[in-house]
């Protein structure tokens, strides 16, 4: 899920301007992030990551069993979709925290409110309190997400991020293997509670190692010497529109009824003036450079995560898998993604970057049009572990070079507000993008299927039509991230430039 997940390798690092790359004074030549003015740092934040990486792999494991017993199959989307809701207004509050004060203050706030959201998860007795925590654990979520994206922009040469931002999508690689069966193995033995409960206490060494380190490296704005701006309230308005106009359409989308229209044009009323507020003029026109960079990220995680978020679902449902084997079958994705955030760091492809991007999207449309194969009982269910191998190399690819070009095309005062606009497309093409497969999940009777994850015996492959449209909808979207891809190229915006956003 999530997550997470940032500049031009192979180049040398042009001297930093104020607020960016290291501090003013600290020397300019870094040789890698693992040096000893890194090194702390770089530990630190990679396990932030990895905790966030452990939670998104074993969670997603465990929430089906979790759907069933509190009766919310129906609903199954709002417990993915809540998260990303209201991880929306914590996108724009981080950018905004960040920029003024340094990212310290938003990355301790978010940590602490992603393990009190798990905490409220996996304590509840109904579903709609489920739901509550996924997002309270949102709202941390975006919080630190953007507070990371604004540590690197500060305490990393540009030549660096590249490597950063793979050792990013590196910590997934143990969590994408133990993870799901971890946490299969727990759902079965102990219940799926604990792995909910458990997770919080492993946010005590992230912080413990990160905080120091940013505190000396990334603290305080971007400029110390420039007068520290007043909040953009009507930016924070505008995340509010987008968090309740978001949460309002993916309530529509669930409740399949006439009434639902009052409830999607007031979400839509507030989402639309929201959005054009938020993110970079011409983004949904793909206009060149930054917008169509920001644009592709909402088109390669939404469509991605909408699929992966029911293949766990399908598997049990439909072929009768057991949590844990349902869960390891996106297992080996972790090692393809990080192969793919590994390429795009190595400085011979950054000529070929747009190339590399195109081919990564096509890689994740076919894998997601792949998928629903499985819902023919002569095609083997490893068939889903392979596509989705070949999906998450493309997503690898593809998500962290839209990071790093982010980054390269901002000014370092804006690190935080662009970095908060990714996000923004990030989380909201999410929630979109998973409502609209979640009112068309339930509008063949998807719902239906909380019966047969009862039993870990062959599933009775009622439904199967409620599966193919969450998938095959999704793989278009994501073809024509494919042709977004060939409009990233753009001028580095730098401090000063009248172009700055």
């Amino acid at each position: 899920m999530s997550a997470l997940e940032p500049r031009d390798a192979g180049t040398d690092a042009a001297v930093p301007s104020p607020g960016t790359g290291p501090r003013a004074d600290q020397p300019a030549d870094r040789g890698s992030v693992l040096d000893p003015d890194h090194r702390a740092l770089s530990i630190g934040i990679v396990s932030v990551v990895l905790l966030i990486a452990f939670e998104a792999t074993a969670v997603g494991t465990a929430m089906p069993v979790a759907a069933r017993e509190l009766n919310g199959v129906s609903v199954y989307a709002f417990a993915f979709s809540a998260y990303f809701t209201t991880s929306l207004f914590g996108m724009v509050l981080a950018g905004q925290w960040s920029d003024r004060k340094g990212p310290l203050a938003p990355l301790a706030t978010g940590m602490s409110a992603f393990a009190a959201g798990l905490l409220l998860s996996g304590t509840a007795g109904l579903m709609g309190t489920f739901v509550l925590g996924r997002a309270v654990q949102g709202l941390g979520g975006g919080l630190v997400i953007v507070a990371l994206y604004v540590v690197v922009s500060r305490a990393y040469d540009e030549h660096l991020r590249p490597a950063i931002m793979a050792a990013f999508a590196a910590s997934w690689v143990v969590p994408s293997v133990v993870g799901p069966l971890a946490s299969g193995t727990i759902t079965e033995h102990l219940g799926w509670r604990w792995v909910f409960v458990g997770i919080p206490a492993l946010v005590v060494l992230p912080l413990a190692l990160a905080l120091p380190a940013i505190r000396r490296t990334a603290s305080g704005p971007a400029d110390p010497e420039a007068p520290v701006a007043p909040w953009d309230r009507r930016r924070i308005r505008l995340a509010l529109g987008i968090s309740a106009g978001a949460g309002l359409l993916q309530y529509a989308g669930q409740e399949l009824r006439w009434l639902s229209l009052l409830p999607a044009v007031a979400g839509a009323a507030l989402l639309v003036p929201a959005v054009r507020g938020l993110l970079p003029r011409g983004t949904y026109r793909a206009a060149r450079g930054l917008p169509s960079v920001v644009l592709l990220r909402g088109i390669a995680a939404g469509s991605f995560i909408a699929a992966e978020s029911f293949v766990p679902l399908m598997l049990v449902t439909q072929r009768g898998l057991s949590p844990t084997l349902a869960g390891l079958s996106l297992a080996v994705g972790g090692l393809t993604w990080a192969l793919g955030s590994w390429i795009q760091s190595r400085p011979w492809t950054e000529p070929y970057r747009e190339r590399l991007v195109v081919l990564g999207m096509v890689l994740v449309a076919l894998a997601i049009a792949t998928a629903p194969s499985v819902l023919i009982t002569a095609v083997p269910a490893w068939t889903v572990a392979v596509a989705w191998a070949l999906g998450c190399l493309g997503m690898g690819a593809v998500i962290s070079s839209t990071s790093v070009l982010l980054l390269k095309l901002s000014a370092p005062e804006e690190a935080g507000t662009n970095s908060a606009a990714l996000q923004i497309s990030d989380g909201l093409s999410n929630v979109l993008l998973l409502a609209g497969g979640g009112a068309a999940f339930a509008a063949l009777g998807g719902g239906a299927v909380g019966h047969a994850v009862t039993s870990h015996t062959a599933a009775t492959g009622s439904h199967p039509a409620a599966f193919a449209a969450v998938f095959l909808p999704m793989a278009g979207v994501a073809a024509a991230g494919a042709w977004v891809a060939t409009r990233l190229h753009g001028e580095p915006v730098r401090s000063g430039d009248p172009k700055a956003p």
